[in-house]
């Protein structure tokens, strides 16, 4: 049987490479998105002309039960998952505080923090009766500065970071490694900043800085995670930033 590599949020940027890099290292990739069942099933089937093997899942992870059910099915049915990459977005818009309703900044804290409080709820249980186990958490600069227009959003990553250094302060000593991994800058991913932007000044993006590496490359940040997944317990990174060579760092703007 296989080890799992469970992606909540296996869109066409860092959560569908990743589960992809990993299914060439052995694991059954289990991918699960929102969305685009054809982006789905393509996907799949790329990880299986590379000779791995994987499962898709379209969920919502707004809806109840619908996590906790994903990961009690793969336990089950699939295999013991031995690294979960948390790849949710959080992402409302660029809002004033008078422009942000209620739901909306609801709706980023459940994307971004109780959703993954429900995630580690399912599975930190099964790895730490298994004494081993890696929870791999996307985040965004987000998370440590807050700009104007992005109340939901830096609420909801720095909420995110705080859970992730409580869940490592109670699980780490129990064989699980939680790891917290700031993007700090643009992943060229077309259904991320593809959307973000607009297909026009996407392209044109890609054509100036995706050229000269200006851009995050999705193949290589899941390096990173595949990295982070096989570190020694002695030297565990619980928290690490990445960006491009010609970005300036968050903590100096």
């Amino acid at each position: 049987m296989k080890p799992v590599c469970l992606v909540i949020g296996a869109g066409a940027g860092i959560g569908g490479t990743t589960g992809r890099r990993f299914a060439r290292e052995g694991y059954h990739a289990v991918l699960c998105r929102r969305s685009d069942g054809e982006g789905l099933d393509r996907l799949v089937g790329m990880i299986e002309a590379d000779g791995g093997s994987a499962t898709g899942y379209l969920l919502n992870a707004l809806d109840d039960d619908v996590i906790e059910d994903c990961v009690a099915e793969v336990e089950a049915n699939i295999g013991p998952i031995e690294v979960v990459v948390f790849n949710l977005g959080a992402q409302i818009g660029d809002k004033a505080l008078k422009e942000t309703s209620y739901k909306a900044f609801e709706m980023g804290w459940r994307l971004a923090t109780f959703a993954l409080f429900r995630v580690a709820s399912a599975v930190c249980p099964a790895m730490e009766s298994r004494g081993r186990g890696c929870l791999l958490v996307t985040s965004s600069t987000a998370a440590v500065r807050g700009n104007a227009g992005q109340h939901s959003h830096a609420a909801a990553m720095g909420g995110r970071r705080m859970l992730c250094q409580s869940l490592n302060a109670e699980f780490g000593p129990k064989g699980v490694h939680v790891a917290h991994i700031l993007i700090d800058g643009a992943v060229d991913a077309p259904d991320t900043l593809g959307k973000l932007l607009g297909p026009a000044r996407y392209e044109k993006l890609r054509e100036t800085r995706g050229q000269a590496d200006g851009l995050m490359v999705p193949e290589r940040i899941a390096e990173t995670y595949l990295h982070l997944a096989r570190q020694h317990r002695s030297t565990w990174t619980h928290e690490i930033d990445l960006r491009s060579f010609s970005d300036r760092p968050w903590w100096n703007h």
